[in-house]
């Protein structure tokens, strides 16, 4: 007689849990790149969530709690509670696939992640990059970054730095992927970009609808590349928010967002003017485009 190994047929039915889910979700966004849905067949997602049962929300929703630890449960498009009492969260799967979709991130790359929770997203940014890049994961709450720090100590290109991502001593990276909303972009995330790189980030202040832009840094100049990719939600980043401004976007949005083409960081707005921050403004114009096609970095660089 075989003994039976109960470990085994969880691990058989995550396997297999995974490989559906992530071509649902790649599905749902219309995700071409292939290396996208890999990615999310490849990271398991228990231990980013804990032990169940879990409570899971459909976003706008109130949450649901599984009536088990069965991980079928967490193998849907759905948000995942990190902290309901916060609404802290795993965001919706097939809206970060399209997002990473977006952004193209490449092989050998290094990325900034602000906002890394409990580090699941990491995992599969980590996964996009390969050994052969780097991600360089930001998490202000203590306790999240602890977490992502224990589900993450496996994989050598990637280092969880407990802190806030707001600094002037960023690594320089090819890609910045932002979790949580603000008023305003960085603008140590707008330095810390290398030529052709692209900053994503939610321009949705805590408590608002907004939308996740990308901005790609030009070769030179004071205008760049911009367009929204989608409406974005998330929990508020300390150090970017901004009542005024979260109400003046919010009168922007409701006028339209689809039409934005750049960011300016110089010069007054003129009547392209989508929205007007302080020293930067969003354009209805078109940038120049970088005149060199965007290589990944190979080497890795360490703050």
């Amino acid at each position: 007689m075989v003994a039976s190994d109960p470990g085994g047929d969880m691990e058989d039915r995550s396997a297999k849990y995974r490989a559906f889910y992530a071509q649902l979700i790649c599905a749902a966004a219309k995700a071409a790149d292939p290396r996208i849905e890999q990615a999310f067949r490849a990271v398991r997602r228990e231990p980013f969530v804990g032990p169940g049962p879990w409570s899971i929300s459909f976003g706008g929703h109130p949450y649901v709690v599984t009536p088990d630890d069965d991980p079928a449960f967490i193998y849907q498009n759905a948000l995942l509670a990190l902290d309901s009492a916060r609404s802290l969260n795993i965001g919706m799967p097939s809206a970060h696939a399209y997002w990473l979709s977006g952004c193209a991130v490449r092989e050998g790359e290094t990325v900034i992640q602000i906002g890394a929770g409990s580090g699941y997203y990491t995992a599969i940014l980590a996964h996009l990059v390969g050994p052969g890049g780097r991600v360089h994961a930001y998490e202000i709450d203590e306790r999240l970054a602890g977490l992502a720090r224990d589900n993450l100590k496996d994989i050598a290109h990637v280092d969880v730095r407990g802190r806030s991502g707001i600094a002037s001593d960023l690594p320089a990276a090819d890609v910045i992927y932002v979790c949580a909303g603000a008023a305003q972009p960085g603008a140590e995330w707008l330095d810390a970009l290398r030529p052709g790189g692209r900053l994503v980030f939610p321009l949705a202040p805590e408590g608002m609808l907004g939308g996740m832009l990308m901005i790609t840094r030009p070769d030179d100049g004071a205008t760049w590349p911009a367009k929204f990719l989608s409406r974005a939600q998330f929990i508020g980043c300390a150090g970017l928010q901004d009542a005024e401004a979260g109400r003046r976007l919010g009168e922007a949005f409701a006028r339209g967002w689809e039409g934005v083409q750049s960011l300016r960081r110089e010069g007054a707005p003129d009547e392209t003017c989508w929205f007007a921050g302080e020293g930067w403004w969003l354009s209805t114009a078109p940038a120049p485009m970088p005149t060199e096609p965007v290589r990944p970095h190979a080497g890795t660089t360490q703050a």
